[in-house]
């Protein structure tokens, strides 16, 4: 046991774990912090993160998938792109919509887009070049999976928990392998 615990191989290996486990804990906890407390109002280098709530486009994004927003210049918006824009009329007043482009209309001054849910039937209100974030640059796999799981209760306590208090069961052990340590040394000198 002695081997093993003094193996410096493993030593590294458990402190790469230790590492890794918390940086993946703290990226997630600082995902969902920047979506829920800054309510995706802060983009960090143009770049935006939402969460899809609606199956209106199916089955391109489905309900819980993380989707990557980015700006881009109104006048290289095109048709087919799917646009995330804040709603500002009637049961769209105040949400944050990710729609497809369908039509693009410029005044010589205002861009105007008109968009639709792929799953809708109807398009939405007109989109105005001031309500728009950006463009969805594309869907993280990874991330869509971790929000998948974090919508389920379990899945949240798994994700969240766990990995904490594991991270902390190591630092118990390293705490309990120090004093140890600092035991056995002082034996020696005796």
């Amino acid at each position: 046991m002695k081997k093993i615990r003094d193996n410096k191989f493993l030593k590294f290996l458990l402190m790469l774990i230790k590492i890794i486990f918390w940086i993946i804990t703290i990226l997630v906890i600082g995902i969902i912090i920047m979506q829920k407390v800054f309510n995706n109002r802060i983009a960090i280098k143009n770049i935006r993160i939402f969460t899809v709530a609606t199956g209106s486009m199916l089955p391109e994004y489905k309900i819980g998938d993380v989707i990557i927003v980015g700006q881009k210049d109104y006048d290289k918006i095109e048709v087919g792109d799917d646009l995330v824009y804040e709603g500002t009329v009637r049961d769209y007043k105040d949400k944050i919509i990710t729609h497809r482009v369908i039509d693009i209309n410029y005044d010589g001054s205002v861009y105007n887009y008109t968009t639709k849910g792929i799953n809708n039937d109807e398009a939405d209100p007109i989109v105005n070049q001031s309500q728009v974030y950006g463009v969805v640059k594309y869907k993280p796999i990874t991330l869509s999976i971790i929000s998948h799981i974090l919508l389920n209760s379990y899945g949240f306590y798994f994700l969240v928990f766990v990995p904490i208090a594991f991270l902390i069961f190591l630092e118990i052990l390293d705490i309990i392998k120090a004093r140890e340590e600092r035991i056995n040394n002082a034996g020696i000198g005796s």
